[in-house]
């Protein structure tokens, strides 16, 4: 497992609440890069009117142990067209190995995808090449291609914050995952990492975001 310079996680606590601000930890190790470069450029979606949650809340664990589980959705063709659509160009822009290949799918502006808890300062695929172990920014590519890879949930059905969710433990209570589900979960953080989560209660490394409009809303990690 390879070492990636990213936001920091928050010391184990208590499950956060709405109210919650973001704190400070440590470091999680991140899987070996596992993009395959290919030389396709990715179509941007076709522009629509933003539709992102107003709630600065929605990229951070919905994880409520007193809530029946959500269903775990694997089936892309359950998706909205435009989220598909959206989750299809991320996944063939990290499969080029070409981390500029995400430019025109981040956006700019008010629309732009949150790629921190915290404001970023300067340039957006920049900024993400720094979170990589790597010059190039691949590690952070097959990181996002990992985590579009499991499956997904849909949250806030019908409010302002509906939201398409990966990975699906973004909402499940990580003491309720079966053994299955842990294979899928190791396949994104350690052994480790899982523990240190469990004691700070929710799955807290990365995740992304898109909006039944098709915007890609977040990819950050932390709480």
């Amino acid at each position: 497992m390879s070492q990636i310079q990213r936001e920091e996680l928050p010391s184990p606590v208590t499950p956060p609440t709405d109210s919650d601000s973001p704190a400070p930890g440590s470091t999680v190790p991140m899987p070996d890069p596992v993009g395959t470069p290919s030389t396709s450029q990715p179509a941007a979606p076709d522009a629509a009117e933003p539709d992102s949650p107003s709630d600065g809340s929605s990229n951070r664990p919905r994880v409520d142990p007193e809530a029946p589980l959500p269903e775990v959705v694997y089936d892309l063709a359950k998706l909205p067209e435009p989220v598909r659509r959206m989750h299809d160009l991320i996944i063939e822009a990290c499969r080029t190995g070409d981390i500029e290949k995400l430019r025109p799918l981040i956006g700019t502006g008010d629309s732009m995808t949150q790629l921190s808890l915290a404001d970023i300062d300067g340039d957006a695929i920049a900024f993400l090449k720094g979170l990589s172990g790597d010059p190039d920014g691949q590690e952070i590519l097959a990181i996002l291609e990992e985590v579009l890879s499991a499956g997904y949930v849909h949250v806030d059905a019908g409010t302002p914050q509906e939201l398409y969710v990966w990975p699906y433990f973004f909402a499940l209570p990580l003491d309720k995952l079966d053994a299955k589900q842990r294979v899928e979960l190791f396949k994104i953080v350690t052994a480790g990492d899982f523990d240190d989560m469990k004691q700070f209660g929710a799955y807290i490394f990365y995740r992304v975001g898109i909006t039944p409009a098709g915007q890609w809303t977040f990819f950050v990690a932390g709480d």
